[in-house]
C-alpha cells in the first residue's frame, strides 16, 4: 500500500512541478538560473485553476474505474466508450482514438498508425501508471494491461512508451536499483524497436558518465530528436513522440541518483513535455521509496488536496489509493500469488518482450505548404494539392462558432473520391488536429481536392500546413 501510494502520490507531485514549463522549452534544455518553482500551494493552484493539466492522472482514473467496476476482465469496448465520451479534453493520440471510437472505430484499430497520425505520441505512455500499480512485480500482466487498454489510443513505439512505463512502476515493487528497474523494464521491448535503440543509448550514456545528464541530452537530440508522425509537430523543434520523452524519464531516473528532487529537476530540464516526464519518473521513483520516505517538503502541497476529486472525476488521491490496492490483490492472487490481512506473497515474472510493431516506416515527410485559409473553398483559398510521394496529412482545424455543426469535407486523390472527412467543429468531438490523411499512396504524382459538401457563410477549415510523405528507404532497411 506504501509504494501503491507513492506511485500516485508522486506522479501527481511531479506533474505540478514541471506543469509551468511544459512545452516551453523545445529542441532546448531550461537553462540552469531558470528557476523551477514549487510554491505553496501549488498543487491546489493548478486543482483550482488549471486542472486540465492532471491528465496524465485523471486518464488512468477512467481506467482504474472501469477495472473496478467490471473485473480484472473488463472487455476493451468498455475502457473504449468510458475513455471517449469522458467530459475531459483530450489532446494528440488520445483525442484522435476518442474520434475513432465516436466513429465506431474500436481499438486496436482506434490507435493503429494509419488511423491515427499521432499514433507514435506520448500518450499511453502518461497514462500507464495504473498498469504497473496494479500488477506489483509482474510486468508481463503489466504488458498485458498495456496491450488492451494502450492499443486504444496507441501503436508501435507510442505504445511501447506505456508498456515500458508500466513496467518500470511494476519492478519498483519489487527491485531496488533505479538502473536494474530501468534495464529490466526495456526486455519487455522488442530489440528491433526504435524505443528500444533509443533507450539503449540513454543507458549506455550514463554508464559512460552518470553525472553528466546534459551530455545524454545532447547525444539523444543529434541522434534521435525527429518527429515523423504527429501533424503538429513534424520537422519542427517540438516533440512529443513517446521515445524521446521516455528517454527523458530515464534520465531524471538515472541521474538524479534516488533524489527525488533532483529526479524532477531533470527530467524537467529535458524540456518538450516537461510536466509529464517529471510525472513518470517521480511516480516510479515514489514507488520504490514508498509514500512514507517521498521527502517532507514535497508533501505539505499534496495532502491539501488528496482528498479532493480530480476535475471530470468522482475520484480523488485518497479513493485511488484504495481501489489500485485492492486491483493490486487481486492481480496478485489471479497469476500466482497469495494474499491475506497480514501479507501479500507476489509470484514475480521475468520480463518478456510484447510483439514487434513499428509505424511510419520506410517514409520521410516534407513541408509541402504551409498556412491556407479556406481550405474547403476553392473561391476563397488554395483547394488542389499536387506533390510526388506515397502519404500526405493535412494539420488543421475546423472554425465555426456553432458547436453542432459537422463538417462533410470530401477529398479526392488523382480524380477519384477516397472519403468524407466528418469535421466536428465541437472540441471534444473533434479530430486531433489532423484535416485528413492517408499514407498508402502509391509512389509517384498526386492531386488532391478538396470540397465541402455542406458549406456555410460562417464555416473555415484551415491548413496550417500539409505535409507529404516521400519514400525513405534507409529508415526502411533499418526497420
Amino acid at each position: 500500500m506504501d509504494k501503491i501510494k507513492g506511485g500516485w502520490a508522486g506522479q501527481t507531485i511531479g506533474c505540478a512541478y514541471g506543469g509551468p514549463t511544459e512545452f516551453c522549452y523545445r529542441g532546448v534544455m531550461i537553462p540552469d538560473d531558470v528557476e523551477i518553482a514549487y510554491p505553496e500551494h501549488h498543487l491546489r493552484y493548478f486543482y483550482d485553476r488549471a486542472p486540465g493539466l492532471f491528465d496524465d492522472v485523471y486518464m488512468d482514473l477512467t481506467f482504474v474505474e472501469v477495472f473496478t467496476k467490471e473485473g480484472l476482465d473488463a472487455p476493451a469496448e468498455s475502457i473504449a466508450k468510458a475513455f471517449a465520451y469522458a467530459p475531459y479534453p483530450l489532446w494528440h493520440a488520445n483525442q484522435q482514438a476518442r474520434y475513432n471510437v465516436m466513429q465506431g472505430l474500436m481499438p486496436p484499430e482506434s490507435g493503429y498508425w494509419k488511423n491515427n497520425p499521432h499514433a507514435d505520441c506520448i500518450d499511453y505512455q502518461i497514462e500507464s501508471d495504473f498498469a504497473g500499480l496494479m500488477s506489483p512485480g509482474m510486468p508481463n500482466t503489466a504488458s498485458e494491461i498495456s496491450d488492451k487498454v494502450g492499443h486504444l489510443m496507441n501503436y508501435g513505439d507510442g505504445w511501447y512508451g506505456g508498456v515500458f512505463i508500466g513496467a518500470m512502476y511494476s519492478l519498483a515493487f519489487v527491485e531496488d536499483n533505479l538502473l536494474t528497474i530501468v534495464e529490466k523494464a526495456l526486455e519487455t521491448i522488442p530489440a528491433k524497436s526504435k524505443f528500444h535503440r533509443c533507450i539503449t543509448d540513454v543507458v549506455k550514456w550514463y554508464k559512460e558518465e552518470p553525472n553528466d545528464w546534459k551530455r545524454a541530452w545532447t547525444l539523444y537530440n543529434e541522434r534521435h530528436s525527429q518527429d515523423i508522425g504527429c501533424p503538429e509537430l513534424i520537422l519542427a523543434p517540438g516533440n512529443i513522440d513517446a521515445t524521446m520523452n521516455s528517454a527523458y524519464v530515464v534520465m531524471g531516473l538515472l541521474y538524479g541518483h534516488r533524489d527525488f528532487g533532483k529526479t524532477m529537476e531533470i527530467a524537467t530540464r529535458c524540456g518538450q513535455d516537461s510536466d509529464c516526464n517529471p510525472s513518470s519518473a517521480a511516480g516510479i521513483l515514489a514507488t520504490v521509496l514508498g509514500y512514507s520516505n517521498i521527502p517532507e517538503q514535497w508533501m505539505g502541497n499534496l495532502r491539501e488536496v488528496e482528498d479532493r476529486n480530480f476535475s471530470y472525476t468522482t475520484m480523488s488521491l485518497n479513493d485511488v489509493y484504495r481501489k489500485s490496492f485492492d486491483l493490486a490483490l487481486k492481480t496478485i492472487e489471479r497469476n500466482g500469488g497469495k494474499t491475506d490481512s497480514e501479507k501479500v506473497s507476489i509470484k514475480v515474472q521475468k520480463p518478456k518482450a510484447v510483439r514487434l510493431e513499428q509505424g511510419f516506416t520506410g517514409i520521410y515527410p516534407r513541408i509541402l505548404i504551409e498556412g491556407i485559409e479556406h481550405l474547403e473553398d476553392a473561391n476563397k483559398g488554395q483547394n488542389v494539392f499536387e506533390f510526388t510521394g506515397t502519404g500526405i496529412v493535412v494539420y488543421g482545424n475546423i472554425d465555426c462558432a456553432d458547436r453542432s455543426y459537422e463538417a462533410q469535407l470530401e477529398v479526392s486523390i488523382d480524380g477519384k473520391k477516397d472519403r468524407v472527412m466528418k469535421l466536428c467543429s465541437d472540441f471534444n468531438k473533434r479530430t486531433a488536429d489532423a484535416v485528413y490523411w492517408n499514407y498508402d499512396l502509391a509512389d509517384g504524382p498526386h492531386r488532391v481536392e478538396f470540397k465541402l459538401s455542406n458549406p456555410r457563410e460562417d464555416v473555415n477549415i484551415k491548413a496550417h500546413r500539409i505535409i507529404y510523405y516521400v519514400k525513405d528507404n534507409a529508415t526502411e532497411e533499418k526497420n
